[in-house]
């Protein structure tokens, strides 16, 4: 018996060794997993935070490198159009955008506007930049997709462009030519200094943004000394015959920003030197080419403006419906004296600290 139980400590000492060996075992094998399971863990989470960097990456040099295609479609090609045209390639330079262009005058023809959207509408282009209200409202005809940005525009609400200045549409923003008080200020200018005159106003009828104007220029005139006489064209070759239809009538001619009269200015510029009728004009090219006298803005600080719109829209920062219409920031009075002095204006001495002196444009 007592053989017996010197043995049977014997396997009791042994099964605890053996167990006690399978515990640490397990334990070991335990330990590994999970530190295997963290590690593995670690590397897949370094892993997805690498690919999403990379990916990040590869998106920022994709919006580096693009080069966008950006259809242009302008009325008639003069100065001040023209002007807004380069500050608004100047803008999308000045952000670090590439872009190529494909430049389209529509020759005075709303016609040939059309045929132009519906050309970048076909070419599938990414942006379309409108340089003028007949231009606009052809783009705005042909898309409702393709992000339109506009300028050289008097009144984008009665033009049908925008439901409010506040509210633009779905795809078309921009910035107007017209400062609010500038056709104001310009009546206000001539009953000044042209006490009692009848105003020859000179137009193409066709123009939403010509008659606005009209329609403005009619209602400052009521309440003041003056009165104005109206000849309207229907294309460029007109705008001799109906200025000089107006000789006799009026005493002062005021030139708006109308596309059709301002490509044939120099027609209404000689007749008004013949004749020593001052002439008023809408914006300060007009002024340089031989014009007296504005109440104008800067064509290319527009056209700029509407061109920083545009790389917000490209750069998806934000939608044209996020960017109400704008007018433009500063009005000034400008005055070629040199045409003063050819159209028989007397000068007065306060325009010399009131205006800011044009010199002509060289031909």
């Amino acid at each position: 018996m007592g053989g017996n139980r010197g043995g049977m400590k014997k396997n009791i000492f042994f099964l605890f060794v053996m167990a006690f060996f399978s515990m640490l075992v397990l334990a070991a094998c335990g330990t590994s997993e999970e530190s295997e399971g963290t590690n593995g863990s670690s590397s897949d989470a370094g892993t997805e935070e690498t690919a999403e960097e990379t990916e990040s990456e590869q998106e920022e040099a994709s919006t580096e490198d693009e080069v966008y295609q950006i259809g242009a479609t302008q009325i008639v090609e003069h100065p001040s159009l023209d002007a807004a045209f380069e500050g608004f390639k100047q803008a999308i330079a000045d952000a670090g955008l590439e872009a190529e262009y494909d430049f389209q005058s529509a020759q005075n023809d709303p016609n040939n506007a059309s045929t132009i959207a519906n050309n970048f509408v076909a070419d599938g282009v990414d942006l379309i930049f409108a340089n003028s209200t007949p231009s606009a409202q052809s783009a705005l005809n042909a898309t409702s997709d393709i992000p339109i940005l506009f300028t050289s525009v008097t009144d984008a609400v009665e033009a049908g462009l925008v439901e409010a200045m506040d509210q633009p549409g779905d795809n078309i923003t921009g910035v107007l030519d017209m400062h609010p008080d500038s056709i104001a200020n310009t009546i206000k200018f001539i009953d000044t200094y042209f006490e009692g005159s009848t105003i020859g106003l000179v137009y193409s009828a066709g123009e939403a943004n010509s008659v606005a104007q009209i329609e403005a220029v009619n209602a400052a005139v009521e309440g003041t000394s003056l009165s104005t006489v109206e000849a309207t064209v229907g294309n460029s070759s007109e705008v001799q015959s109906a200025t000089n239809s107006l000789v006799g009538e009026a005493d002062v001619f005021y030139i708006i920003t109308d596309n059709t009269v301002v490509s044939a200015l120099e027609a209404v510029i000689a007749i008004a030197e013949e004749q020593d009728i001052p002439m008023i004009v809408g914006e300060p090219d007009s002024v340089a080419r031989g014009g007296f006298a504005t109440f104008g803005i800067d064509y290319h600080t527009i056209g700029y403006r509407t061109g920083e719109m545009a790389v917000e829209v490209l750069t998806g920062e934000k939608t044209t419906a996020d960017i109400p219409v704008e007018v433009p920031p500063n009005m000034q009075l400008f005055i070629n004296k040199e045409a003063a002095e050819a159209q028989g204006v007397e000068w007065h001495e306060d325009w010399d600290k009131d205006a800011e002196l044009l010199e002509p444009a060289q031909e």
